[in-house]
C-alpha cells in the first residue's frame, strides 16, 4: 500500500502519541503503515516477533490496510488475540477469534496463530493461554477502546492496574454489552454473552509498542477521558497514558470532544 495520509492534528498527552485524522479510512490506513513499519525494524533485528490484535469493527479500516501491505514476513510473526466471549458456539460469527481469522489471519497467514477457545472451561483455558503469553515477551499489540473506556474486556468495575494474572474471567458490565449491540454484532442485548475471558492491563501493559486504533462518534466520551481524565479504572484506557511507547490513531469523529471545556 503507497497511500500516505497525514494527521491534522499531532500531540503528545502524557506517554500517548496522539494523530488525529480527517476520516476513520485515513486513520485506518495510517495506523497500519505505522504498525508495517515497526514490524520490519523488529524483524531485522530478531528472528520472531509475537503481537496481540483486538477484534471488533472499530479496527476493520486498520487491518484491512494491514492486510494490504508488501514486504512482511508473516511467518515470522506469533499472532494472539486479546479477548474472547464465554459460551458462544463455535461456529458463532460473533466469536472474535472469527472475525481475526476472516478480516486478517486468512489473509496474510502468520507463522503460529494462538486463538482463545471461549468454549473450554475458563479456569482451564486462562491457565492455557496464560503459559503462551509467558513464552516469551510481546512486541506488539494493536488494540481500541470502548466506549466504556475499556481496554481489553477491561470494563471499570473489573479493570486492575496491578492484576497479578495474565488473563482472567470477567463479568461484561451493561454499557460494555450495549456496545456490541450498536456496532452491530448481535440484534439485541440479551443475545450478547455476559461473561468473557480477556488479558488483563498489567499485560497490556507489558508490550515494547502499542498501537491503539480509535475511530467513531460513539467513542469521543472515551477518548476525551482518556487524554484528559484522571488516570483511573473510571477510564481504564486512561493508562495508556504511562506506557513508554503507545501511538494513538483517532478520527476527527472521536477526537471531537477533546477540545471541549469540562
Amino acid at each position: 500500500m503507497s497511500s500516505t495520509f497525514q494527521p491534522i492534528k499531532v500531540d503528545k498527552v502524557d506517554g500517548i502519541n496522539l494523530q488525529v485524522f480527517d476520516n476513520r479510512y485515513e486513520m485506518g490506513v495510517a495506523a497500519a503503515k505505522a504498525v508495517t513499519v515497526k514490524m520490519k525494524e523488529l524483524l531485522s533485528q530478531k528472528e520472531r516477533i509475537r503481537m496481540v490484535f483486538a477484534a471488533a469493527p472499530s479496527q476493520i479500516e486498520f487491518l484491512r490496510g494491514l492486510t494490504a501491505e508488501d514486504g512482511l514476513d508473516w511467518k515470522r510473526v506469533t499472532a494472539f488475540h486479546m479477548d474472547e466471549y464465554i459460551g458462544l458456539l463455535e461456529d458463532a460469527p460473533q466469536r472474535f477469534s472469527t472475525f481475526l481469522k476472516k478480516n486478517l489471519f486468512m489473509h496474510v497467514l502468520p507463522g503460529e496463530v494462538h486463538l482463545i477457545d471461549g468454549s473450554k472451561n475458563p479456569s482451564d483455558e486462562c491457565h492455557r493461554y496464560s503459559r503462551l503469553l509467558r513464552s516469551g515477551p510481546i512486541d506488539i499489540i494493536c488494540l481500541g477502546i470502548g466506549e466504556n473506556g475499556h481496554i481489553a474486556f477491561n470494563d471499570p468495575h473489573v479493570a486492575n492496574f496491578q492484576d497479578p494474572e495474565v488473563m482472567k474471567v470477567v463479568h461484561l458490565d451493561e454499557a460494555c454489552r450495549k456496545q456490541q449491540v450498536n456496532d452491530g454484532c448481535f440484534k439485541q442485548l440479551d443475545d450478547v454473552p455476559t461473561h468473557a475471558l480477556t488479558l488483563t492491563i498489567p499485560t497490556l501493559l507489558d508490550a515494547e509498542s502499542l498501537f491503539c486504533i480509535v475511530p467513531g462518534e460513539t467513542k469521543q466520551s472515551a477518548v476525551k477521558s482518556t487524554l484528559l481524565g484522571s488516570i483511573s479504572t473510571e477510564c481504564p484506557a486512561s493508562i495508556l497514558r504511562t506506557h513508554p511507547n503507545c501511538q494513538l490513531y483517532v478520527d476527527r469523529d472521536a477526537y471531537r470532544r477533546v477540545t471541549d471545556v469540562y
